[in-house]
Parts: structure tokens; C-alpha cells; sequence
């Protein structure tokens, strides 16, 4: 009986574990027919010692393939190949698949990625995280190894309310907070209380957050986009429609940048008013504000507790530590117990709400957020300079006072499309916006989106005279 000879390079510093390199190496030589039926595996200490590999990689490689098919274990023998009906199977990848990879083989490697989401993670206080996160991790820490409280960290929340009141105003106690891994989760969470009190209807800005928009349809509301006027959302519409609820951006709209003026902000708390509504405030990245004084937040003006306000930590720390949080009015608080939402787990590690807690109360979060202000203002400066001085009236910039993006609308003829492919070809990735609006063909056609906020000034100047060449060659 023919034993095979398994030889292969396994890649160390690669991503995927070695026991899926080695599956997919025998599964595909299996596939093309190079290792025939009935063939012996070498054992699992032969293969170990030729690939000098652990016997528990060889084995898990080995494992995957007799749950798959491809190999059988015989006792007392060994694993043989098994005969697979080879010819009534495509081995012919789908031409588009063909296309797909031919194409992106032919792009120019990504060297300016102006991807909105994306911070300046090289100023972030890693050692000073990493001495409180320590601190978290000593032994009389005990209840950083059980679930923790169901709304989060109450010493956090404590943090978070003083700190919410003293810097946009926002009028709320500990109990009123509830952590959680993302906005999207904490929307998805709040979607089962607003069916209980203002229906499946809810209105959103048209452009706005795609992200939101998809998680109200998957929890099933009917999603009514409201137009925007210069100074926001259009009111008159809003009344108009069949809604009780309404997602918003005042302080600083996404995508478009622009800033609910204090006249609309009283007509739409009075709208909730008239409607017996709710408000969803998401104050997004309100740290982030550059001309003018800081705007207080919607919430700070209701006296009728009608707003709920929402926001993140991801634009400020790091999106991989995945804290946003909910401020709910008594109303829905209350509705939150009576459903008995308190019996699902607190999603945010324990670990890093206690950092954070640390991190809050010792100062240093203020401090973080104030040098941040000047580094990304710095860079927006830095963005715009550039694009001015090499496009010109060849582009219009929209959206600069505040927040990490900007959006670029250009004159050149080129749509959306246009605009992004040919910057692929000079190795820069903006993005689109026709996702914001909920209907595509309502989209501006030659307009893109570029963030700033995890490119150096030196590579986004480098980024800009690429753009530059991509979109106005000659």
C-alpha cells in the first residue's frame, strides 16, 4: 500500500493556525486529483517530525478532513484517502470568481487608505492603558472574573454620567446608562423597546448611518428617510410622516457634516411632544469639534424626557475596545426592567470597563481627549491645505468643522465609481457614499468620502497628489 510523501512550506507569520494550512494543502491536492484514492496519510508522528510540527497541529489538520470527507480512518491501520466521484464535480473555479481575483491581482497595492473608522492609534496612551489594565489584574480584583453587572460597570457608568453632564450637557444618573459592545448592539437592544411604544415606524435622516438603517430593518421597523435642509433635518416632513420615532445626528450630521441649529432642535423636541415620540440622538464623535463653541447635546435641552442618547468610545480610544452606551429616559428605563432586559449578560469585557473606569478617574481620558482634539484638527488642516492647493476649485469640500471625515465632491465628469476605481489605480482607497442615502439613485453622483483620522500628515499629503493625478491626469 503506497504511503504519500507530504512536503509543503508552511507560512509561521501568517494569520491562519498551521493546522489549516496543512488541511487545505491535502484537500486541495486531494481535489486535483494528485494524491489518489486509497492512499495512506503518513501518521501523525512521521508528518510531525518531516514538517517539524506539533503532533497536535497534524492531528487537528487530520481531523478536519475525515469530518469532511475527503479522508477515512481505518483502526489499526491508518487514514486513507477516500474516492471521490471526481468527474461528476466542476474543478473549474466560476468565471466570475476567475475575474474577481484577475482583477484585484491587477490593482495597485493600497498605500493611502482614507478610511473613515479608522484613529490615530500611535498617540494612544498604551502604556498608561496598559499600567491600569494591570491594576485591574490584581487578586483582590475579584469581580472582574465574574459576568458583572447587567448595564455595565456601575463605578463606570458613575464616570461616564458626571462626565456626559460636564461636557455635552447631558442630564443623567448611573441607572439611567447601559453599556454595550457597539452602537449597532445597543440599537438592536433599543428596537424591541420602541415596538412596545411608538410602533415599527421610525424616521432617519436621508443621507445618514447605513449601519443604523440595516439594524432597524433586521429588527423589523419600517425605516421612513427624512430629507435635510441646510440646517437639518427637515421638520415639516417629519410631521408629515406616519412616525413616532426619529434616529438623528444633530451635532454633527452623517455623513454630510452639516449642524442642527438650536431653532430646529427646540421644533423637533417639540414634534416628540405633539407625537407622544422618542428622539434617538447619536452623538457620534462630538469630541471632535473645530470651529465654534462646543454644541450642547439635544438630550440637554428636553425637559420632557423624550430623547435617548447614544454614543461611542470607538472614535476616541480604540474600536477594538468596543464601549458605546445608551442613556435611556425613565420611560424606557422602565420599560427596560418590566421586559426584563437586565437578564441578558453585559457584553463589554469586565476587564476593560475597569480599565476604563481607572482611566476616566485618574484624569486621564480629559486629558486624551484634548490632545487628540489638536492632533485631528491638525490633520483635517493638514487635509484640506493639500486639496486646496492641488485641486482647487476643481473639488468642493464638505463637512469640515468637525468629526474625522470629510466628503469630496469633484469636478472632473467622473461618477462614484470612476472616482474610486481610478484612485485603486494610483493606490489610494476612498469610499463611497451612495450607501448613506436609502435609495442609491438619490445619491450625488461624483462625490467620495475620505477619513483622516489614522493616516500621518506626511502620507495623507503623498494620498492627496496621487488622488490628484488619478482624477485630473494631464
Amino acid at each position: 500500500m503506497k504511503i504519500m510523501d507530504i512536503t509543503l512550506l508552511l507560512n509561521n507569520q501568517s494569520k491562519e493556525p498551521l493546522y489549516v494550512q496543512l488541511y487545505q494543502h491535502i484537500k486541495k491536492e486531494i481535489m486535483n486529483g494528485k494524491y489518489a484514492a486509497n492512499t495512506r496519510l503518513p501518521s501523525i508522528r512521521t508528518l510531525a517530525g518531516h514538517l517539524h510540527i506539533s503532533r497536535n497541529t497534524v492531528e487537528l489538520a487530520y481531523q478536519q478532513l475525515i469530518a469532511e470527507g475527503y479522508v477515512l480512518s481505518k483502526p489499526r491501520s491508518g487514514l486513507y484517502v477516500m474516492a471521490l466521484q471526481l468527474d461528476t464535480l466542476s474543478l473549474q473555479r466560476p468565471k466570475n470568481e476567475a475575474l474577481l481575483e484577475e482583477r484585484e491581482h491587477k490593482l495597485t497595492p493600497v498605500k493611502y487608505d482614507f478610511r473613515y473608522g479608522d484613529v490615530d492609534a500611535a498617540h494612544f496612551p498604551l502604556a498608561t492603558w496598559r499600567k491600569l489594565s494591570h491594576q485591574c489584574l490584581l487578586p483582590e480584583q475579584s469581580s472582574l472574573y465574574s459576568y458583572g453587572e447587567s448595564q455595565g460597570d456601575r463605578a463606570l457608568r458613575l464616570q461616564l454620567s458626571s462626565y456626559l453632564y460636564n461636557s455635552r450637557g447631558v442630564n443623567s444618573s448611573a441607572e439611567q446608562i447601559i453599556l454595550g459592545a457597539g452602537v449597532q448592539y445597543l440599537t438592536g437592544l433599543l428596537c424591541g423597546l420602541l415596538r412596545s411604544v411608538t410602533g415599527t415606524a421610525i424616521a432617519m435622516e436621508d443621507p445618514g448611518y447605513d449601519g443604523l438603517r440595516t439594524v432597524f430593518h433586521h429588527h423589523g421597523l419600517q425605516v421612513y428617510p427624512i430629507g435635510l435642509e441646510r440646517d437639518g433635518l427637515n421638520i415639516d416632513m417629519l410631521y408629515n410622516s406616519p412616525c413616532r420615532a426619529v434616529y438623528i445626528t444633530p451635532s454633527h450630521q452623517f455623513p454630510m457634516g452639516t449642524v442642527m441649529s438650536l431653532a430646529k432642535r427646540m421644533r423637533l423636541l417639540q414634534w416628540a411632544e405633539d407625537k407622544n415620540g422618542l428622539i434617538i440622538e447619536d452623538d457620534y464623535d462630538s469630541e471632535f469639534r473645530y470651529v465654534g463653541k462646543p454644541i450642547p447635546s439635544l438630550q440637554s435641552l428636553d425637559t420632557h424626557h423624550r430623547t435617548v442618547y447614544l454614543s461611542t468610545f470607538s472614535k476616541c480610544l480604540l474600536p477594538s475596545i468596543r464601549i458605546a452606551y445608551l442613556v435611556l429616559p425613565p420611560s424606557l428605563l422602565k420599560l427596560h426592567h418590566e421586559h426584563n432586559y437586565r437578564v441578558f449578560d453585559q457584553t463589554v469585557s469586565t476587564h476593560h470597563q475597569q480599565t476604563l473606569e481607572l482611566f476616566m478617574r485618574k484624569g486621564h481620558w480629559e486629558a486624551h481627549i484634548r490632545r487628540m482634539r489638536k492632533i485631528y484638527h491638525k490633520k483635517q488642516d493638514a487635509l484640506i491645505e493639500a486639496i486646496t492647493q492641488l485641486m482647487g476649485s476643481k473639488t468642493t469640500i464638505i463637512g469640515q468643522d468637525a468629526g474625522l471625515h470629510i466628503l469630496l465632491r469633484v469636478h472632473n465628469g467622473m461618477n462614484e465609481e470612476q472616482l474610486i476605481h481610478a484612485a485603486e489605480m494610483e493606490g489610494v482607497r476612498v469610499y463611497a457614499v451612495s450607501p448613506f442615502w436609502a435609495s442609491a439613485a438619490e445619491a450625488e453622483a461624483s462625490m467620495v468620502q475620505v477619513g483622516y483620522g489614522g493616516l500621518e500628515i506626511e502620507d495623507m499629503s503623498k494620498g492627496v497628489q496621487a488622488l490628484h493625478r488619478a482624477w485630473f491626469p494631464g
